[in-house]
């Protein structure tokens, strides 16, 4: 039904810059941008590198890139069955806390350990190990899926094609600047690249507690009304909005 209501409007990237259509753009696009800036995709790219650098030989680095992607994976069937239960900003915030913890640790054990010899004993590389699947795993149950889930269902069905593009744009771009940087701000920043992406989490969290609307449970033809309507922040852009093509042509449809 979103998709024959979505053929019959006109101009989406012209009603995608009117006022009211800024909540769900800004919440789109801003969800994929701290998608990358958790630090998950420096992290997963270059896992061997950094198990390198604390100690790891080459097979051992090779081996807990490969736990870390196990984790990954089976981590994301938390979020399967628990966003529709626990919600979507209990999730986001659970993580912000538990990779914030995870970051700074890590920031923290290399900081102090590796200045010396630039190698970890074999104690803290393994505790290096298990925050980094911390890390992962807390992501994969959140900012993860989540940031793809959230854009696909906050747009309104008028603009929905037109607005998930924009967002999964600003992914690729993104995804492209810190997997060209990550390994040069590594080199010289050192230890601090982590407390840098925990700034970034704190910020993360921040955006979720007082811009991020719930929206478990909300059909996506009833998010303007029920979600962007009722937020006290995001309420005042909705002066201009009009709805009624989309909703009429919903509603033909039925």
């Amino acid at each position: 039904m979103a998709c024959e209501a979505a053929r019959e409007v006109k101009d989406p990237f012209k009603r995608l810059m009117k006022r009211s259509s800024m909540p769900p753009l800004i919440i789109g696009v801003m969800m994929q941008v701290f998608q990358q800036f958790t630090g998950i995709n420096a992290i997963m790219f270059y896992a061997p590198v950094l198990f390198q650098t604390v100690g790891f030989k080459n097979d051992a680095s090779l081996l807990s890139s490969v736990i870390t992607g196990l984790v990954n994976v089976f981590s994301t069937l938390v979020s399967i069955y628990g966003v529709d239960r626990v919600g979507r900003r209990k999730l986001l915030l659970q993580a912000c806390v538990q990779m914030f913890i995870s970051q700074t640790a890590i920031g923290a054990i290399l900081l102090v350990h590796l200045k010396g010899s630039n190698s970890l004993d074999e104690g803290l590389a393994g505790l290096v190990v298990v925050l980094v699947c911390l890390f992962v795993m807390s992501f994969a149950w959140s900012w993860g899926p989540l940031g793809w889930l959230i854009p696909s269902e906050t747009f309104p069905l008028e603009i929905r094609t037109s607005g998930f593009a924009c967002a999964v744009s600003s992914n690729m771009l993104f995804t492209f600047i810190i997997a060209q940087a990550f390994l040069s701000m590594m080199c010289h920043m050192r230890a601090f690249i982590f407390f840098f992406f925990a700034a970034w989490i704190v910020a993360m969290g921040l955006f979720v507690l007082f811009l991020l609307p719930e929206t478990k449970n909300v059909p996506i033809d009833a998010m303007v009304e029920r979600v962007w309507k009722q937020h006290p922040v995001w309420k005042r852009f909705m002066d201009d909005y009009d709805g009624k093509e989309g909703v009429k042509n919903v509603g033909m449809i039925i």
